[in-house]
């Protein structure tokens, strides 16, 4: 008998209080236990963590990237990476709309203008019509990247999508990444390596260096009171 909405908030929010304190790979061999190929990782190509855990206990696990048209050219050297070395299926997502043709309906760079409508119709839009196939999704959102996510359950309901919604790695530090990714070899954007602490779109309002002293994620949406694309609101 197949498992319904209600089935599965049920389900979420049971699993957040058992696995609370279990490890990362615990969390997804869980996930991929309970929904086979209806799991997913979502993941935006700042590092390759949360696809190498998941494959590490899913082998062939679909990973799903949002292709914006406003990418740094090192995030797309990044996917292909990953597709090419990783055992993954990486899926690419993309608007219904080209840059040029947003730009013709809404004007050019929409994204210094009305950065929640850009990223409605460049991010959430798009993901929200790739997990359409998928119960649950994986993120790779952690507790100390900033204030608003300090409380994201490693389980949890995703009630706009109607979702079980995944985030295995919410309780490690920046630390525990580093540790991580130096122990198994994991692909990382080499914009890490210039500085940058959270990676999204390339125009200079969307990311930028954070200063000292700031948090990962100051760079995004600068000076904007914005601190969310919205897919994770």
């Amino acid at each position: 008998m197949s498992s319904t909405a209600t089935d599965y908030e049920e389900t979420a929010v049971r699993a957040g209080r058992e696995l609370e304190e279990a490890t990362a790979q615990e969390i997804l061999r869980w996930a991929a236990d309970t929904f086979g190929g209806r799991f997913c990782v979502t993941s935006s190509m700042e590092d390759a963590v949360v696809a190498h855990l998941a494959s590490s206990v899913f082998p062939g696990v679909d990973v799903v990237f949002l292709d914006t048209g406003y990418h740094f050219a090192e995030t797309i050297g990044t996917r292909d990476a990953v597709a090419a070395t990783m055992p993954v299926n990486v899926i690419t997502l993309t608007p219904r709309q080209s840059v040029a043709e947003q730009d013709a309906e809404y004007g050019p760079n929409l994204h210094d203008r009305d950065p929640d409508l850009c990223c409605s119709l460049r991010k959430v839009e798009p993901l929200n019509r790739g997990l359409g196939g998928y119960d649950a999704w994986a993120t790779g959102l952690r507790r100390d990247e900033s204030p608003s996510r300090a409380n994201t359950p490693v389980v949890s309901w995703d009630a706009r999508r109607r979702k079980v919604k995944i985030a295995p790695i919410a309780r490690w530090t920046q630390e525990d990444v580093d540790a991580y990714v130096a122990a198994n070899g994991v692909l990382l954007n080499p914009l890490l390596w210039e500085g940058y602490t959270s990676i999204g779109c390339s125009p200079l309002s969307c990311t930028r260096k954070p200063a000292e002293g700031e948090d990962a994620r100051a760079g995004r949406w600068s000076g904007s009171g914005k601190t969310e694309c919205g897919i994770h609101l």
